[in-house]
């Protein structure tokens, strides 16, 4: 078994099975941010795919600062703003749709349903974006902070100051909804 760092290597050097390896280790993870980026499933295969021709694209360019699977989602967020920049919203009337949104929860949803934390998941909902980013790469995706930073295209200082921030405002709502819930201010 290969590590990803030479894996990635062999697909600077246009090693296909290695680019296939890595996808089988990645892809997921990657589709799952890409997800969280956009609501349209088939948008999001598209720009799956789209990210891993940039891959094959700039493998080479991997410096190895980060963990290879950093890079990779960072490539995959940054091909994400890319299209959905280009993109422009489609509208339907309602009365005439015929695809119905996902009904199923996102990853945060099973998460916190399986903490079984409602109150957690209002919480985080309510938290600025650029926290929710940095708090569902490292709880969800498991990524240390370097490898958030890198994703982010942000300082490491950044991404711990984030998760700071969003740990006192979340720690706040939750006991203000607590005395709230017991009738006390």
């Amino acid at each position: 078994m290969c590590s990803d760092e030479v894996l990635l290597s062999a697909v600077a050097r246009g090693d296909q099975a290695a680019l296939r390896a890595l996808y089988e280790r990645h892809a997921a993870a990657m589709l799952r941010l890409i997800r969280r980026l956009t609501s349209d499933r088939s948008v999001a295969e598209e720009i799956l795919q789209e990210t891993w021709l940039a891959v094959w694209r700039s493998a080479a360019g991997f410096r190895g600062e980060s963990s290879v699977r950093g890079w990779l989602l960072g490539v995959a967020r940054r091909q994400a703003h890319n299209h959905l920049r280009k993109s422009r919203p489609q509208l339907a009337d309602l009365a005439e749709a015929q695809d119905v949104p996902d009904p199923a929860p996102s990853v945060e949803d099973q998460v916190v349903r399986e903490a079984e934390r409602a109150e957690l998941l209002a919480a985080v909902r309510s938290l600025p974006g650029h926290l929710r980013e940095v708090l569902a790469l490292v709880l969800v995706e498991d990524l240390a902070y370097p490898e958030v930073a890198t994703v982010l295209a942000i300082p490491v200082g950044t991404v711990k100051s984030r998760m700071s921030h969003a740990r006192k405002r979340l720690s706040g709502m939750l006991a203000a909804r607590r005395l709230e819930g017991t009738g006390r201010r």
